[in-house]
Parts: C-alpha cells; structure tokens; sequence
C-alpha cells in the first residue's frame, strides 16, 4: 500500500519586523521633548527663580555713611527663619490654618454636591441637555466677577441678609467671612466635579445595574458596590485638581472679603500682599513654602488613594506571560 506523502507546508510569508520596547521608547522621547523643553522653559524656569529671589533681601533705608541702599543682599536661609517667628511666624501659621481648612470644607462639600448632581443629571428626563449645558455656567464664569458677584449678595443690604431675614456684616472679619467663602467656591466649583463624575456614570454599562436589581441589591448597596468603584478613578482626579486649585486659593477671598483680614487671608495672599511692599525676598519664600506644600499634598493623594492623574495604568502581568512562547506550540507542533 503505498503511503501519500503530506503536503508540503506553504512557506510563511516574512511579517514585518515589530517594534522593540526601546523603539517604542525613542518614539516616545522625540515626540515628547518640544512638549518638556516648554515645560521647563514655561515652568521650571520660574520655580528655580522665585528659590534664588528668596535668598536675597532688597535693602531699604540708608547705611551707616548715610547712603541710600540699592539693589539687594544675599541673606541666604533668612527669609524662611523670618517667616517662622515672632509676629510674622502667627500670621504665616494663620494663613496655613486658612489655606488647609479652605481646602478640606470646600472639597469635601463640592465632592458630596458633585456627586449628588451627577446622579442626578445621569437620570433620563425632560430638559436634560439643557440643564448639563446651564451647570457648566458658574464654572465658566470667571473666578474674580464670581467674587464680585457674591460680593453684591452679600452685601450689608443684600440678597442674603433679606433671604435670612438678618444682619451681617459678611465681609467683616470672623466666621461670616469663612461661611461666605466657602458658599462662593462650592457654588463656582461643585459643577465641575459633577461634570467628571458624570462622564464616569456614563460609561458603567446599564446590565451592571440590572443584574444587581435582579440579585435583590438595594440602591444604597448599588452605588456603595457598583456606581462608587467604578466612578471611582474619575471622582479621584477631580478631588485632586480642586485640592491643587484651593490651595493656592487668592482671588476669591481677596476680591468677596478684602485684604487684612486674618479669618480669610491665605498663603497666596500674605505672598501678595509681601510682594507689593518690594519685599520680594519675603514673597518668593511665601511662595516656595506654597509650592512645597502643594507638591506634598499632591505626591501624598496619588501614592495613598492611587489616583490616575496621568491615564499610566497598566494591567500587571505574571512574569511567566512575558516569557517568550515556545515556538513549536505556538506553530501547533505537538510537544
């Protein structure tokens, strides 16, 4: 019985040669250099100038001949041990207090408002564009006629004091200064977080929620074990965005409030306010401490909460799947 030969094996056309990690890398680098050197020029550049400005003093008044002092004097780490004593040590931790505490109230109210608004809009009824569209009003609005704004309705004969039925001196110093910063920022800044909170809602499948209503689940138990998770990294980089924007917080209580006013006088502002009085050695410390601060904060929230500020995520393979495949397998030889 004669035996039929097999086939012969087609030859395997040559696949282009793929690019290697470091390919892909080199790639990378060129696209992104004009990208970094404006960074660096735009953003580096500054922050390396206002640390040099801190280490100098601009003379004032005359010197021991009677000449007036010009220009200005290496004092080296003096500004910084300034800051933190005496008097000026009581109005810098002051306005630390302000900063952070403006933060974590205004965060955490415009986080819970957002939410609320997000779930809210996410529901399917009449009008919805529109009303999408109108919340995006208040944050478009600048942050300086927001203030002027809130400024009119605070006013001694104001909206407010006649919705309350009241008198208050809102732009006096004390709590009422504090209270109507943090009404003026929620009111600005909630829809912003609502906004990207939204857009996470939007792309949970709709059959997750069926199938929790089919098991039985609640609707608290939905968002604790569905809606929260999954909106989860949306909500993250909205939280750190406005932590970032509070904390360099100015022209709201500057412009609603007043200058010299220690209940609502931030580091941003002492900065200010050290900055028109030529004292530019003293401002570009307040300012250096800020940008210190900021960048702990920051670092803090992405290595704890895991934030993705940067979309880097990667799913973690097992070293065994970055092993190259046997060749014979992946060919469907047998072992």
């Amino acid at each position: 019985m004669a035996v039929t030969e097999a086939p012969a094996r087609a030859p395997v056309a040559k696949s282009k040669k793929a690019y290697s990690n470091e390919d892909h890398g080199r790639l990378a680098a060129m696209l992104l250099t004009p990208t970094m050197a404006v960074l660096l020029i735009v953003i580096g550049y500054p922050i390396l100038a206002a640390m040099y400005q801190s280490l100098f003093t601009t003379n004032q008044g005359v010197d021991e001949s009677g000449f007036v002092q010009e220009g200005e004097k290496f004092t080296g780490l003096d500004n910084y041990t300034a800051i933190f004593s005496g008097a000026a040590g009581e109005r810098f931790w002051n306005a630390f207090y302000n900063t952070t505490f403006f933060t974590v109230v205004c965060v955490v109210i415009e986080v819970i408002i957002g939410v609320m608004m997000a779930l809210i809009m996410n529901k399917a009824f009449t009008g919805k564009g529109l009303i999408r569209a109108s919340i995006l009003v208040p944050w478009a609005i600048p942050t300086v006629v927001s203030a002027l704004l809130w400024r009119w309705i605070f006013d001694a004969n104001g909206v407010a004091n006649n919705i309350i039925n009241q008198q208050i001196l809102w732009s006096t110093d004390g709590w009422q200064a504090k209270a109507a910063v943090i009404i003026a920022d929620t009111w600005k800044t909630a829809p912003f977080i609502g906004l990207l909170v939204l857009a996470g809602l939007q792309v949970i499948p709709a059959e997750v929620y069926e199938a929790a209503k089919i098991d039985g689940a609640s609707a608290i138990s939905q968002f604790r074990h569905i809606t929260l998770p999954l909106v989860k990294p949306a909500l993250l980089v909205a939280v750190l965005f406005r932590i970032l924007d509070n904390l360099r917080m100015f022209d709201l209580p500057y412009v609603l409030v007043g200058a010299q006013k220690p209940s609502v006088e931030t580091v941003s502002i002492l900065a200010f306010l050290e900055n028109n009085n030529a004292r530019f050695g003293s401002a570009a410390a307040f300012a250096v401490l800020l940008f210190l601060y900021i960048v702990v904060v920051a670092y803090a929230f992405v290595r704890l909460l895991g934030a993705d500020v940067i979309g880097d995520a990667r799913v973690k393979t097992p070293k065994a799947a970055k092993r190259r495949p046997n060749r014979s397998i992946a060919r469907g030889d047998t072992p």
